[in-house]
């Protein structure tokens, strides 16, 4: 009877944890469509959008699959979803577009968290090669996605603006613009994505925490639910590369506005032809996204 008993409990013990582990899967799972979020990259990437050169006609159908997108995911334009400035390049002035979605806060209608990615990339280069630029930045643009989908299931408290921003690689033209035009005391924050999708490594950097204290306790205090690491560095205290100025969060930082930016350390595809969908790393990628994720709804949840 008693050998009876010890096989029933083990097999109740198996069967429960067998559960838990399966809610487990599920819930990591269920946080987001990782299978979507790399379609939407590879899409990005394709060679229709000539790589998406501010002012191009690739940067263009750049500007539509992302305006799609966010009407399909109910994302409500920022006053338009287009929002044009002109560049002066090369004695000759073109015209750039950011592109700007808006998710209601439920709390705090008038403050706003900024998530942006740039979607520009280098274009198409003399000899005709197409600079796709998967990593740099159809991965952020892609992120964008994601966390719509997400804040439309589960609306925040702070309102939202996903910022598509164009001519970053001219000079951060796009931010600069948006945040000329934006009063500063109801941005409560940036949070830059700029290269998430490639680490042999499996490491992602946050720069930004050291500027603004209670985002470095966030940082400092974040249990991490992925295998990828979470580095600080970059920010001008380890001797490597300074990013702290280096990509669409500098104009939120110049302006006095709290940031944490994250990205991947340059590859040997950096600006060249091959940074291709094909030579990303996807698992980390979907670390790097859901990491970014996890700490938003953390400071949207407790403010900073």
């Amino acid at each position: 009877m008693k050998k009876k008993c010890i096989a029933l409990l083990s097999t109740i013990l198996i069967s429960v944890s067998s559960c838990v582990q399966n809610q487990d899967v599920k819930s990591k799972t269920a946080l987001f469509n990782e299978a979507q979020l790399l379609e939407h990259v590879k899409t990005l990437s394709f060679d229709m959008y000539q790589g998406r050169a501010t002012g191009s006609a690739g940067g263009r159908l750049a500007q539509n699959y992302i305006i799609k997108n966010f009407e399909d995911l109910g994302v409500q334009p920022f006053r338009n979803y287009k929002h044009d400035f002109d560049v002066k390049r090369n004695e000759s002035t073109i015209t750039g577009t950011n592109i700007l979605g808006l998710v209601n806060g439920t709390t705090y209608k008038d403050k706003y968290i900024v998530i942006s990615a740039h979607y520009d990339h280098l274009g198409i280069g003399k000899n005709g090669q197409i600079y796709n630029g998967a990593d740099d930045n159809a991965s952020g643009v892609a992120a964008l996605f994601t966390f719509a989908q997400y804040l439309k299931d589960n609306p925040p408290k702070h309102s939202i603006i996903l910022a598509a921003f164009d001519a970053e690689e001219i000079g951060l033209q796009g931010s600069k613009h948006f945040v000329r035009t934006i009063k500063e005391e109801n941005v409560l924050l940036n949070i830059n994505m700029d290269m998430i999708s490639r680490s042999p490594k499996n490491e992602l950097y946050v720069v930004g925490g050291r500027y603004h204290k209670p985002l470095e306790e966030i940082i400092e205090r974040f249990e991490n639910p992925t295998s990828t690491k979470l580095l600080v560095g970059h920010d001008g205290t380890d001797g490597k590369v300074d990013w702290t100025l280096s990509s669409d969060h500098s104009p939120f930082h110049e302006h006095g506005i709290p940031f944490l930016y994250f990205g991947n350390e340059d590859h040997s595809d950096y600006h060249t032809p091959s940074d291709d969908f094909e030579n990303i790393t996807p698992q980390f990628y979907i670390n790097a996204v859901e990491i970014i994720l996890s700490i938003l709804l953390e400071i949207d949840e407790k403010g900073v």
